[in-house]
């Protein structure tokens, strides 16, 4: 039976060309236009695993599917780098001037801010997905709307680049995370990266504190994001990635946070996708 992924989009989107890379092509895509619809097919059982952006190195960190991992009791058993790519298509027999409207995922938009000041005739409309607003072009066959996405929805759909590689910064990438209900598909040898989650007492030092212990132990901080506990005002939760190259490492270090820490959770033990 076929492994049931879930990404956010459709065919021809960025998360189903990482769920290829990832999984290979042997897959059952389970196509959800919402991160929250996502989780839903993953939680339920639908999907076996999921495939989610978390941060990007131009726009930063998608702070909300931290907090869906989190509050979903989820485990990150994976994760894997794109670099990105942004083209502008739209139904043949039309130049860029007759466009009157482009339409794709907001961070698309924002990220080839830069080529859209060229044209300030066209209005930008925010839609859920690249590859879905290129599926919609080609279906209701709308004439003056683009859509910014990778190149394969363009073939997927039949549409014409108008321009290519209209990303502001060439050297853009996007991080995804592979998600599952259960933690650890890796024995402890090919383990290097984990994501954790703590909320620290409120006072003088105590970030500081537990950044030291992480150094000791042989730990190199790649990632710090905080967000504010809900239902605790003015406190905050931090979710950190770290690598390492002994699990032995890790494990004490482990130990010491529990420790030290109000909140402790492991959200995922993997390895390291830019080895």
């Amino acid at each position: 039976m076929k492994l049931k992924v879930a990404i956010q989009g459709v065919k021809g989107s960025n998360h189903h060309q990482v769920a290829n890379e990832f999984f290979g092509d042997d897959v059952s895509l389970i196509e959800c236009l919402s991160f929250d619809e996502l989780i839903h097919q993953l939680i339920t059982g639908y999907a076996d695993k999921a495939v989610m952006a978390i941060e990007n190195s131009i726009a930063g960190s998608i702070i909300p599917n931290y907090a869906l991992v989190y509050g979903n009791n989820l485990h990150i058993i994976g994760e894997h780098y794109l670099n990105i790519h942004h083209h502008l298509m739209a139904l043949s027999g039309q130049i860029i001037e007759d466009i009157q409207e482009v339409h794709s995922h907001p961070m698309a938009l924002l990220q080839c801010k830069e080529f859209l000041k060229s044209y300030p005739h066209i209005k930008l409309v925010e839609s859920v997905d690249t590859a879905e607003t290129a599926q919609r072009i080609q279906e209701n066959k709308l004439k003056g709307i683009a859509a910014i996405a990778p190149k394969v929805a363009a073939e997927l759909y039949g549409l014409e680049v108008l321009a290519s590689e209209i990303q502001t910064i060439t050297n853009n990438s996007t991080r995804f995370i592979i998600l599952k209900k259960k933690n650890k598909e890796l024995p402890k040898k090919e383990i290097n990266k984990a994501s954790l989650r703590f909320v620290l007492d409120h006072k003088r030092g105590s970030l500081a504190t537990v950044l030291n212990v992480m150094s000791d132990c042989n730990l190199n901080l790649t990632k710090i994001q905080s967000l504010p506990v809900i239902e605790k005002p003015w406190k905050y939760s931090f979710f950190v990635d770290v690598t390492f190259e002994k699990y032995e490492n890790y494990e004490k270090s482990k130990v010491l946070l529990e420790i030290m820490a109000e909140e402790f959770k492991v959200l995922g033990e993997y390895k390291n996708g830019r080895i």
